[in-house]
């Protein structure tokens, strides 16, 4: 695994915002950022990524029955008591799911070890899926790349065959609050992969959802059969149709049984039942007067997202803090693992799950240790 500097691709800009990536430049800093690339070995990718990807997404899957079986262990995750049965309901059902990312700390040697998974609501999808894939394919045919390079990029494939296959009622709607850019691309992009699969999908913004006799309904009253939604559960029962999920015929894309892998409380959970694992760290419930980490740790609240309310004392003692709004429920407490530094660039790497199949990674940089949505993304290659 390294880094390499390469030529940007003239007019990308352009490109990118005819194809409705409206969003590779926030608050004039780069968010994407192909002046580098990262490069990687067959192996590292098949060996030290791929496989434990889909390791792990199962042994997070094998957890949820025994959350959904055990009132302490729903009570520690903050799932609240009045959704329990409904959640449960949805796995019991086998409720699909479509996809996740898992956030890996990797620096080309050694186990990947787990930070967090991002089972409900992952972004930097569309960018990963297409725009990445595009940069390959054009530094390829301007001769910048070896000819031979490729990349770990099977996502959109996988989507439109995932999508074919959930057998959702229709039309599905596609839902997100429609004046977030970033969400909105990325809901777009995966309403125009079902289209593709050949399903009938819309798009809803979240403030045209309405409810009649219990039944989610769009903006002209017919029923919600089924929607996908980049919009977390934590919210989404806090809504003020968030009491009508639990009456309404809408099956979720998401299901309701992701909250419980989107949770922070599932890292301790992977601990207490794979300890030692070589892709794990040590993590504990705050609330455990049981356990302690001694220097070097991060703080997480259960319910979180971008870096929003991390806390970290590095193994110097060094502490760095991002404020945020998750600040109202319980939090974790993992093992510090540092970043790698490339450049002067601290680089995560997220792996994509589609269905229960490895399908793909991308790259965040930043300047500092946490990793937030402004953080630039980076294209890559596999080389040997």
């Amino acid at each position: 695994m390294k880094k390499i500097q390469i030529e940007e691709r003239p007019g990308w800009r352009g490109y990118a915002e005819s194809v409705g990536f409206n969003f590779h430049t926030f608050d004039g800093e780069p968010y994407w950022d192909e002046s580098a690339y990262y490069q990687f070995s067959l192996e590292q990718i098949e060996e030290d990524l791929e496989a434990p990807t889909e390791e792990l997404h199962q042994m997070a899957l094998s957890l949820v029955p025994e959350i959904l079986a055990s009132e302490e262990k729903l009570t520690q995750l903050a799932v609240p008591e009045a959704y329990w049965d409904w959640v449960k309901q949805s796995y019991e059902s086998a409720q699909p799911h479509l996809y996740g990312r898992l956030d890996l700390a990797y620096d080309g040697t050694g186990p990947a070890k787990l930070l967090e998974l991002n089972y409900d609501t992952p972004t930097s999808l569309y960018e990963s899926g297409f725009f990445q894939w595009v940069w390959l394919e054009d530094q390829l045919l301007r001769g910048k790349l070896p000819a031979n390079a490729d990349q770990f990029n099977s996502l959109q494939d996988q989507l439109e065959h995932r999508f074919a296959n959930l057998q959702l009622a229709e039309p599905c709607y596609f839902s997100c609050v429609s004046e977030n850019i970033e969400d909105k691309g990325t809901v777009l992009y995966l309403l125009d992969i079902a289209q593709q699969a050949g399903i009938d999908a819309r798009f809803l913004g979240l403030d045209e959802i309405g409810e009649i006799d219990g039944q989610l309904v769009d903006g002209d009253n017919f029923p919600v059969q089924s929607m996908f939604k980049l919009y977390p559960w934590e919210f989404m029962v806090r809504e003020d149709f968030g009491r009508h999920l639990l009456t309404s015929k809408t099956q979720w894309v998401e299901p309701a049984w992701k909250m419980l892998l989107s949770n922070k409380g599932i890292l301790p959970l992977l601990w207490q039942k794979y300890p030692n694992h070589p892709n794990l760290l040590p993590a504990f419930f705050e609330t455990d007067p049981t356990q302690a980490l001694g220097t070097g740790w991060v703080r997480k609240p259960l319910y979180s997202r971008e870096g929003a309310n991390i806390e970290l004392v590095d193994l110097q003692g060094q502490r760095l803090q991002v404020d945020g709004p998750y600040n109202d429920a319980p939090f974790i407490r993992q093992a510090f693992h540092a970043l790698p530094k490339f450049d002067q660039s601290y680089t995560l790497i997220g792996s994509w799950v589609v269905g229960d199949s490895a399908a793909g990674i991308c790259i965040r940089e930043d300047n500092s240790l946490i990793t937030k949505d402004s953080s630039r993304f980076l294209p890559h290659i596999i080389l040997d």
